[in-house]
């Protein structure tokens, strides 16, 4: 992934969200997986990429 997700990330927060094979284009946004998965099945055969996107972006900097 090397794609600019900030628009995605504002609009979504929260969210599932089903993308396109560019990971860009958004297929299907629900609550749920299953949500997310219906939608884009309106949208396209083939199987998207899903991902959650968080509320928040936060770093973490772990210490062995």
């Amino acid at each position: 992934m090397q794609g600019d997700w900030t628009k995605i990330y504002k609009k979504y927060k929260g969210l599932w969200v089903a993308l396109d094979h560019d990971e860009q284009t958004v297929l299907g946004v629900g609550k749920t997986v299953k949500d997310a998965i219906n939608a884009a099945k309106k949208k396209t055969i083939k199987t998207p990429f899903l991902t959650r996107v968080p509320l928040d972006l936060n770093t973490f900097v772990g210490l062995l």
